[in-house]
């Protein structure tokens, strides 16, 4: 039976044998754990989205002939890119952080169309066998990671330069039945989270590096794979017993280190295996996807613009026109960033597979104003909410009986409002720009998917200088060749009034 809700999600992860390293223990059941819960949760809240809101997060599916998660759907159309978008910002909005299935829905997607052009030039079989998969994980509503980005070693040399080939997940070992990886992969968002993991080439590679061009699918609890969990600013909070302190103590996101040794991939989960020359076309797709599938921060932004508004009437200073200035500078930068995310997905093209791919262009103008923006609304939100977001006593303190009336005298804001509300939101906009989900709103705005220098190397390929310079001299009138002609007339005309070289006339 395919998974429904979010209950039936959370309790598909139960009793995997997963290897999980938490403070350097081996965790038992990672949905129980506090620390790990609250990520768990965030993903659950895509499947609520889906029962709840159908027309929005889910889809009529061509391959399975059957309505599926809209995570798990191959785009037909533009429209399907831009309600990506919209289900994107909604879910935002929903946890204020990230709710880890993007990687998984633009991986299926750069797949479909590079597997496709493989196949044409090879005569391989690994677009039906990846049609299959997808069918497979749609008919059982599955939770789909991927695992692009290695831990690279030595960044000067190519991954087959490197003194330890495993600094890049390559192929340990090779039998009748499949290929067996070995390598690490780092800042794996929601894996222990999904139930199949895609491992992907995270570069360029050249004729030598073919052990690393390997593309497959693996169960998320396959024999030979450590999860190492990544630590998060304010994580502890969590495991604390309270509900306020954590300030978004039910959603949060997810990254782990992810080990690989000797893990078996079949050959009908193998949609990659040597063809170094679309190493480059995969990322490149799936950087274009990815990039613009970050308008999901204006969803944060959203919660991050209402906690500063809500924070300034607590504070008594809502009608202030300096206050209300920067809630209007926050959703002007907020929106900026929608506005590039959903056009790159409005000028979608057809790919020779069927699907379609969204603007290049306008995705990494997307992604570079989510490296920077974010920050700019933290700063803003900080700036409204004031230095008691990071003096707050302890929820603990709140609720002795003997300090705790004395903090709720003194930190009370505008009459009407009590104190304990206060606390509640000055937390939250300290959990998004500080505490834990600070962690998918800034720093994960900043490299996911490529830091800044990635978009504007992407931005300068395409910025049809020549192009743009015809448009100029087209209306200006200027025309090249005569342009010369001109010069060296005017430099005769010189010459005759100055007795004048021409050889030695500068222009």
């Amino acid at each position: 039976m395919p998974i429904r809700s979010g209950a039936e999600y959370i309790q598909s992860l139960r009793g995997r044998d997963l290897k999980v390293y938490l403070f350097g223990e081996l965790v038992g059941e990672p949905v129980d754990h506090p620390m790990i819960r609250p990520s768990i949760n965030a993903v659950a809240e895509t499947y609520e989205l889906a029962e709840k809101e159908p027309e929005l997060a889910s889809v009529h599916s061509s391959l399975s002939n059957s309505k599926v998660n809209r995570f798990l759907h191959i785009t037909e159309s533009a429209a399907d890119l831009v309600n990506q978008n919209r289900m994107q910002r909604k879910l935002g909005q929903l946890t204020a952080t990230c709710f880890q299935r993007c990687v998984g829905m633009d991986a299926l997607n750069s797949l479909y169309s590079t597997t496709y052009e493989i196949d044409k030039k090879y005569n391989t079989e690994y677009h039906p066998r990846l049609k299959d998969f997808i069918k497979l994980i749609q008919t059982e509503n599955l939770v789909i990671g991927g695992a692009m980005t290695d831990v690279k070693g030595d960044r000067s040399l190519s991954p087959s330069q490197q003194d330890d080939p495993d600094m890049f997940l390559h192929i340990s070992k090779r039998d009748e039945n499949g290929v067996y990886v070995t390598g690490a992969k780092a800042h794996q968002t929601g894996c222990i989270n999904s139930h199949w993991i895609i491992v992907m080439p995270t570069m360029r590679l050249r004729s030598e590096d073919r052990d690393y061009a390997i593309v497959g699918a693996v169960p998320v609890d396959a024999p030979g794979i450590t999860y190492i969990y990544g630590r998060q600013s304010c994580d502890t909070r969590s495991m604390e017993g309270g509900e306020i302190d954590p300030g978004n103590a039910q959603f949060s996101g997810q990254e782990a280190m992810i080990i690989f040794k000797d893990v078996f991939i079949p050959k009908d989960r193998i949609f990659m295996d040597g063809e170094v020359e679309y190493a480059s076309m995969l990322v490149e797709r799936f950087t274009c996807y990815h990039r613009r599938s970050y308008v999901c921060k204006t969803g944060l932004g959203d919660v991050l613009i209402g906690a500063a508004a809500a924070i300034a009437d607590y504070n008594g200073v809502a009608n202030a026109s300096h206050i209300k200035d920067k809630l209007v500078e926050m959703t002007h930068l907020n929106e900026t960033i929608f506005a590039a995310g959903i056009a790159s997905s409005y000028q979608a093209q057809q790919t020779a597979s069927g699907n379609f791919q969204n603007d290049d262009m306008l995705a990494n103008v997307c992604k570079h104003n989510v490296t920077r923006f974010p920050y700019e609304l933290s700063r803003i939100a900080q700036d409204v909410a004031g230095g008691l977001m990071v003096t707050m006593p302890s929820e603990k303190d709140f609720k002795s009986p003997i300090v705790g009336p004395l903090l709720d005298k003194y930190l009370k804001g505008r009459k009407g409002v009590s104190t304990e509300n206060r606390v509640r939101i000055l937390r939250l906009i300290e959990n998004m720009t500080l505490g834990r989900n600070a962690v998918g709103y800034l720093t994960e705005s900043m490299h996911g998917a490529g830091s800044p220098q990635a978009q504007r190397i992407q931005i300068a390929r395409q910025m049809q200088l020549g192009y743009k310079k015809k448009l100029a001299k087209k209306l200006a009138n200027v025309h090249e060749g005569e342009t010369e002609e001109l010069i060296h007339e005017q430099a005769d005309y010189f010459n005759k009034i100055f007795g004048m070289d021409d050889s030695k006339l500068s222009i």
